[in-house]
């Protein structure tokens, strides 16, 4: 029998079917591959492993699941003891901000538990982080999350974000209803790629406005609106971080009404240890970052 065919077939018998399969698969799969190969492993044997709708086991497919399943059990905790202990590498992805601004206090939290602990970063944002995922380049990805992940991505929603103007201090801009009332929006808007987060809730909300305003400077983190911004370049649009420090020269003006941007973590497959522990950590960061705002904005529990 090939193993590989075995390997999926112990995840579909585990978590109660396919669709459930190709979310705890700790690699990319989609669903129509594991169904193939199901397929074929059923047709070497020539038996029906399991009933498809609904989902339940034939006596053959209970036989080969008991006989697999401490093999595939032990796989994990096999590849630890050979490294000596739990895996501690750890590839993750984030924004600028987190990377320099948050990560390095909830990493030094992490090595407290996992002391040996290797951390490869890099710098992403949706939707290219769900790619590097999919190509098993990095482990967890930390930041704004955009549309419904592909199947076998996880996403653990952490709170909410409103998104804001950012304008020159000098700006007699008071309200950003001055600027939906205007036939034509004359300043230049600074903005992230098109396909971030924060563009696509931004374009909602214009459009629920009916009002056309697109992006005249495009720079590839918020860090770079604000300083093109502060510089007299036009006006940015961010979203509202509690208790961040911004640019002397500038100053925020709120988006009421405008779509909230998630922020949160995705993943692939079946978190490690040192996965579970660093979102843990996260969610309690979230708690505090967001004490004595809308509690509304705070997903995690």
């Amino acid at each position: 029998m090939n193993i590989h065919h075995l390997e999926l077939f112990y995840y579909v018998a585990r978590h109660g079917g396919i669709s459930a399969a190709v979310r705890h698969m700790p690699y990319g799969i989609q669903q129509p591959a594991i169904s193939g190969q199901i397929i074929q492993l059923e047709e070497f044997l020539g038996l029906t492993l399991f009933q498809r709708r609904p989902f339940a086991l034939t006596a053959a497919g209970e036989d080969l699941y008991r006989f697999i399943q401490p093999f595939f059990d032990n796989l994990a905790p096999m590849a630890e003891k050979l490294r000596g202990g739990v895996a501690q590498h750890l590839r993750l992805a984030a924004s600028e901000i987190v990377l320099r601004d948050h990560l390095p206090d909830i990493l030094q939290q992490t090595r407290q538990a996992f002391p040996k602990l290797k951390v490869t970063l890099r710098e992403g944002y949706d939707p290219q982080v769900v790619t590097w995922l999919q190509r098993q380049e990095i482990d967890l990805s930390i930041g704004l999350l955009g549309a419904k992940p592909p199947a076998g991505i996880q996403a653990r929603p952490l709170f909410r974000l409103p998104l804001v103007l950012m304008v020159p201090k000098a700006s007699k801009l008071k309200s950003a209803a001055e600027l939906w009332r205007l036939d034509r929006i004359e300043d230049t808007l600074i903005t992230v790629p098109s396909n971030q987060p924060i563009c696509r809730a931004f374009q909602e909300g214009l459009a629920q406005r009916k009002v056309d305003w697109f992006s005249g400077i495009e720079v590839s983190t918020v860090d770079l609106v604000e300083t093109y911004v502060a510089n007299g370049y036009g006006l940015g649009v961010t979203v509202g971080v509690p208790k961040a420090e911004h640019h002397p020269r500038v100053r925020m003006v709120p988006l009421d009404g405008f779509p909230l941007t998630t922020f949160g973590v995705l993943w692939q497959g079946r978190p490690t240890p040192v996965m579970d522990s660093l979102v843990a950590i996260l969610e309690r960061k979230s708690r505090q970052l967001l004490e004595g705002e809308d509690p509304r904005l705070l997903l995690a529990h």
